[in-house]
C-alpha cells in the first residue's frame, strides 16, 4: 500500500488537487487501465477479469498508489447479480423509480438512496449505475420503471435526492442516461431530435436539476443519437452543456457497448465501458495511437482520469475503500422497501369500497397469474434478485437470458395476513371459467394485473397483456365487488374501468410490495400516491401513436444492425412532455399526471408567494379535514406569459386529523422562464397554483415579475 507521506492522502485538499496528484505519478498504462475494460462477468468468449467481484464493471487498483479497484455495480432499485455472477447473493429489492416518484417524496428517495448506498459498500462496490433521470416521453417505454415521471421538476428532485443518499455512502452514483433516451426499439439506432431551447426547459432541466442536488461523480449517456450524433460522443450534450455550461467536474462513461470511436473522447467521453461488447476496444490501443500522432492530446487523457479520482475522492471512496463482507440489516431493507411502496402506490378509483374493514369479507379470491408467487419486477440490468424470488423466462438481451422475476412478497400470503378473512382463495386466471365460478362464490374479488416490461423491448400498446382486460371485465361481471391491482411498467388502458369498484396502481412495488398493497386495501396505510405520468385514454392521444416494428431494426449492442438509423422527431410535442401535451392538445386523458385518492381529505387556504430576488417561495396552509391520518402532496403549478402551466413545486407532508401546518415549498425560478441562449424570464404576471392534479387547480394566486435574464 501507498506510504502516509503520499501527498494526495491529505483530506484536507480538494478532491481535484489530490486527483491531480495522482494522475501525476501514474504510468501511461495505469492511466489506460481506466479508460476502458469488458463486463466484469464471464461473457462469451471474455473471462470474469481477475480481481472483479463479478458486476458491471473493473477497473484494476493501482496498490502502489495507494489507490482501490473500481468496481461498478447496477443500479437504481438495487444491487443487481446479473446471471447470477456472485452464487447466493442476496440484496434488497426496491419498488420501481416510477413508483418513487408517484411517491412525491424527496425524503424517501434518500433513505432508499442510503440504503442502495449501504448494500454497495457492504459488498465491495464503489460504483453505482444508480440515477435514472430520463423524462418518460414514450409512455410504452421497456425501461420507464427505472426512470421517475414525465415532469422535469418531479425527475431531477427524485433523482437528485436518491443519488445523494447513494453517495452519502461513500459510493459513486452516476446519473443516467444522458439524454434523451426514450424509447427501448431500436435504441443503438435511433436519434431523439429535438430543439435545444426544447431540451433545455426539459430533458436537460430534469438532469440539471439532479446534477445540482445531487452532484453525481458519473454521468452516462445512452445508446440513442441525439439531433443525429451519439449521445456518446455528442459535443454539444457532453461538451458544450454538461462540461461547459454547468462545470460538471466528474467522469462521462459509455453505456455498455455504446462507444463508436476515438474521437468520443476529443467530444467528452471519458471512459468507454463494457468494450467487449463495442466493434473494438477503441480507448485502449486505437487511443494511444491517437495520442501518439496527436489527435487527442495526452493533457486529454490525463483529465479523464482525473476526473475518475476525482469523484471517487470527493466522496471518500479511496479515504474509506469499500470491501466485500460488510453486514446487511436485511430485515430493516425490506421494511424500507414497504414503507417506500406504502407511499408511492397510488389509488385511482374507490367508489367507497376501501379501505376494507378487517373480516368483513368471510372469502375473498385473489387472482393474478402469479399472486401466489411474488410481485412483479421490471427487467434488464438494473434487475434485483432477493433470495425467495421466483422467476420466469424473459428475454435475450446481448446474448445474457433475462429472467422476468418475481420478488419475494406474496400477495395470496399478504391478504391472509392482513384481512382477517375466514377463506382466501386463490385462482391464476388461466382458466377464465374456473376464475369466474370462483368469483361468484367469493365476497370480495382482488385481481392482481401483470405487465412486464424490460431493457431491451418496449411494450406494444398499452393494453394489458394475456387477455387480461378480458379477465378482468370478466370478473367484474360475476361479482362487482371486485377491485383491481395494476402491477406495471407504465400506464394502460382500462376498458374495464367502469365495472370494477376500486382500481389500484402498484406498478413494481419491490421487496414489500404485497404487504403494502394489503396495507392500503385494509386501511392500515392511507393512500398517499400520485401518478408521475398521464394515464391516456387512447394511444391516438399520444405524440406519437404509432410504434416502429422492432423486427425492423436493432435494439441492443452487441448485435447485428438491420436497416438505418431512423429519427423520432420529439419537436412534436417539444418541452411540453406528458400533462402539457395533453393540455396544449386538450385531450381528457384517463388519469392525468399528479393525480391520486386519499381516505381522508385536504383544504387549502391563505396562499402567498414571496420573491427574493430570482428565489420564489410559495406558502399555503394545510388542514386535514377528514378522519384519519394522511399524506398530502401539495402540487404547486405556475403559467402565465405564453407559458403552459407546469409543476413548479411540490411537498409531502403528513397531516393527523383535523391539523394545520403552513407549508413552505421552494418554486424554480427556470419553470418561469424560456430558453433562449439562457434563461429569460419575461415581464409579467404569472398563475401560481395549488393542484389536486395537473388539471385540477384549487387555489390561486398572481405573482409579478420583472424580466430577469440568467445562466447556465
Amino acid at each position: 500500500m501507498a506510504p502516509e507521506t503520499y501527498p494526495w492522502q491529505d483530506a484536507t485538499l480538494d478532491p481535484d488537487t489530490r486527483a491531480r496528484l495522482v494522475v501525476a505519478e501514474m504510468t501511461e498504462d495505469e492511466k489506460f487501465s481506466w479508460l476502458s475494460g469488458p463486463m466484469a462477468i464471464p461473457l462469451g468468449d471474455t473471462p470474469k477479469p481477475d480481481g472483479a467481484l463479478g458486476s458491471a464493471a473493473f477497473y484494476p487498483g493501482i496498490d502502489r498508489l495507494g489507490i482501490p479497484a473500481m468496481q461498478q455495480a447496477d443500479a437504481s432499485l438495487g444491487i443487481s447479480n446479473l446471471g447470477n455472477v456472485r452464487p447466493g447473493d442476496n440484496a434488497t429489492a426496491l419498488p420501481a423509480s416510477l413508483l418513487l416518484g408517484a411517491s412525491f417524496d424527496i425524503d424517501m428517495a434518500r433513505q432508499t438512496g442510503e440504503m442502495v448506498g449501504r448494500e454497495a459498500r457492504a459488498k465491495g462496490f464503489n460504483v453505482q449505475l444508480a440515477g435514472g433521470a430520463n423524462l418518460v416521453r414514450e409512455p410504452r417505454g421497456g425501461r420507464n420503471f427505472e426512470y421517475v415521471s414525465e415532469d422535469a421538476l418531479l425527475t431531477g428532485q427524485i433523482a437528485g435526492h436518491s443519488v445523494a443518499g447513494v453517495q452519502s455512502q461513500g459510493i459513486v452514483s452516476t446519473m443516467k442516461h444522458f439524454v434523451l433516451n426514450a424509447q427501448e426499439t431500436g435504441r443503438v439506432m435511433v436519434s431523439s431530435d429535438l430543439s435545444e431551447p426544447a431540451m433545455r426547459e426539459s430533458d436537460l432541466l430534469a438532469f440539471q436539476i439532479g446534477i445540482e442536488i445531487g452532484q453525481p461523480g458519473a454521468i452516462m449517456p445512452g445508446y440513442n443519437l441525439v439531433n443525429g450524433d451519439y449521445a456518446s460522443e455528442n459535443t454539444f450534450t457532453l461538451k458544450t452543456v454538461l462540461k461547459g455550461d454547468w462545470g460538471y467536474p466528474g467522469w462521462v462513461m459509455a453505456d455498455w457497448g455504446a462507444t463508436h470511436s476515438t474521437e468520443a473522447m476529443r467530444a467528452g467521453l471519458d471512459v468507454q465501458s463494457g468494450a467487449n461488447l463495442d466493434p473494438e476496444p477503441f480507448f485502449a490501443a486505437p487511443l494511444r495511437e491517437a495520442v501518439a500522432d496527436g489527435r487527442i492530446p495526452q493533457a486529454r487523457i490525463d483529465e479523464a482520469v482525473a476526473r475518475q479520482l476525482r469523484s471517487l475522492f470527493a466522496v471518500g471512496a479511496i479515504d474509506h475503500p469499500p470491501a466485500p463482507g460488510g453486514s446487511i440489516d436485511h430485515s430493516a431493507h425490506r421494511l424500507l422497501a414497504q414503507r417506500a411502496a406504502e407511499g408511492g402506490i397510488t389509488l385511482l378509483k374507490n367508489d367507497g369500497l376501501l379501505p376494507l374493514s378487517k373480516g368483513a369479507a368471510s372469502r375473498v379470491l385473489v387472482v393474478g397469474h402469479h399472486a401466489d408467487k411474488g410481485v412483479l419486477s421490471g427487467g434488464g440490468s438494473s434487475n434485483v434478485n432477493p433470495i425467495g424470488s421466483f422467476s420466469t423466462q424473459g428475454t435475450d438481451i446481448m446474448g445474457m437470458q433475462v429472467q422476468r422475476i418475481f420478488h419475494p412478497s406474496v400477495p395470496v400470503a399478504a391478504v391472509r395476513a392482513e384481512s382477517g378473512a375466514a377463506k382466501v382463495v386463490f385462482e391464476d386466471g388461466r382458466d377464465l371459467q374456473a376464475a369466474c365460478k370462483a368469483a361468484r362464490e367469493a365476497d370480495l374479488v382482488l385481481v392482481f394485473a401483470e405487465e412486464w416490461r424490460s431493457e431491451g423491448l418496449d411494450q406494444s400498446g398499452l393494453s394489458l397483456p394475456e387477455e387480461q382486460d378480458a379477465l378482468i371485465a370478466a370478473l367484474a361481471e360475476a361479482n362487482p365487488e371486485t377491485v383491481v391491482i395494476l402491477e406495471t411498467g407504465g400506464p394502460v388502458l382500462m376498458p374495464w374501468l367502469a365495472k370494477v369498484r376500486a382500481v389500484l396502481a402498484a406498478f413494481y412495488p419491490g421487496q414489500g410490495g404485497a404487504e403494502a398493497i394489503a396495507g392500503i386495501l385494509w386501511g392500515r396505510v392511507c393512500p398517499s400516491g400520485r401518478l408521475p405520468v398521464t394515464f391516456p385514454a387512447s394511444e391516438a392521444q399520444l405524440p406519437h401513436p404509432a410504434q416502429r416494428d422492432p423486427e425492423t431494426t436493432t435494439s441492443n449492442p452487441g448485435m447485428e444492425r438491420i436497416g438505418e438509423i431512423f429519427h423520432v422527431d420529439y419537436d412534436v410535442e417539444g418541452a411540453d412532455t406528458g400533462y402539457r401535451w395533453f393540455a396544449r392538445e386538450g385531450h381528457a386523458p384517463l388519469f392525468p399526471f399528479g393525480f391520486g385518492l386519499s381516505y381522508t381529505s385536504f383544504e387549502y387556504s391563505a396562499l402567498r408567494v414571496e420573491r427574493r430576488g430570482r428565489a420564489l417561495e410559495a406558502q399555503v396552509a394545510v388542514t386535514n379535514t377528514g378522519k384519519v391520518a394522511g399524506a398530502e402532496v401539495t402540487q404547486v403549478y405556475v403559467s402565465g406569459q405564453g407559458l403552459n402551466r407546469r409543476l413548479a413545486g411540490f411537498a409531502k407532508t403528513r397531516l393527523d386529523p383535523g391539523e394545520t401546518r403552513v407549508v413552505v415549498i421552494p418554486l424554480e425560478p427556470r419553470l418561469f422562464a424560456r430558453w433562449q441562449d439562457g434563461w429569460q424570464i419575461a415581464a409579467g404576471p404569472y398563475t401560481v397554483c395549488i393542484g389536486s392534479d395537473a388539471t385540477a387547480m384549487r387555489l390561486c394566486t398572481e405573482v409579478p415579475l420583472p424580466n430577469q435574464a440568467f445562466r447556465p
